[in-house]
């Protein structure tokens, strides 16, 4: 038996997707509903707020998500970080072929739709990709990397993942991917200065 939570969560997931497969702009109320398997007045139950409340949860969910992925990515303190760094961003390039060369990524899809369109989401999105990059500077402060020097390293790795996605979508071809894997490695190696 399905509960309203159920419902919810559906309308959720399905907005998730075709954010991330299409586009927030390109995605309408009716579609979600419609691939949530849900009656239409639910999403506006739910989300009175209408398509850009449901928008943020898209946002704050995945955003979440992610945030544990990276997390148990970078869960080994012992661990490498700069050999940590490019084994995601191998995994990621994976993941892209799985997708079939979609976007992974719905934080980054909506995030260059809106930034100067819809207040509310472009700030949704900041927040997550600045809870990213604290939670992996994190990391790299603790494999000995100095604070601040942890940060910008974050933040580059970030975008060097995101700017990745981008150019492999575009070309239909992982390289992009795996070349900023080796990038990425670099500037956490230089990052650890001679100790690493």
């Amino acid at each position: 038996m399905r509960t309203t939570g159920d419902t919810r969560q559906r309308i959720v997931t399905a907005a998730t997707e075709l954010f991330r497969r299409q586009g927030y702009a390109a995605t309408g109320m009716k579609q979600i509903v419609a691939a949530a398997g849900a009656p239409y007045g639910s999403a506006y139950h739910f989300f009175p707020g209408g398509k850009g409340q449901l928008g943020e949860e898209v946002i704050h969910t995945s955003g979440a998500a992610y945030l544990e992925l990276i997390g148990s990515m970078f869960a080994d303190p012992e661990a490498d970080p700069a050999a940590a760094t490019a084994a995601a961003f191998t995994g990621a390039a994976e993941t892209l072929r799985e997708l079939d060369f979609t976007d992974p990524c719905p934080i980054a899809t909506v995030a260059l739709e809106v930034a100067s369109t819809h207040e509310a989401l472009r700030r949704a999105t900041a927040d997550v990709f600045a809870s990213w990059v604290e939670a992996l500077a994190g990391f790299y402060a603790g494999a000995g990397i100095e604070a601040e020097s942890a940060r910008d390293t974050a933040g580059s790795v970030i975008a060097l993942l995101e700017g990745a996605f981008m150019l492999g979508r575009a070309a239909h071809d992982t390289a992009p991917v795996l070349a900023a894997a080796r990038a990425s490695a670099a500037i956490v190696r230089d990052a650890l200065g001679p100790a690493g």
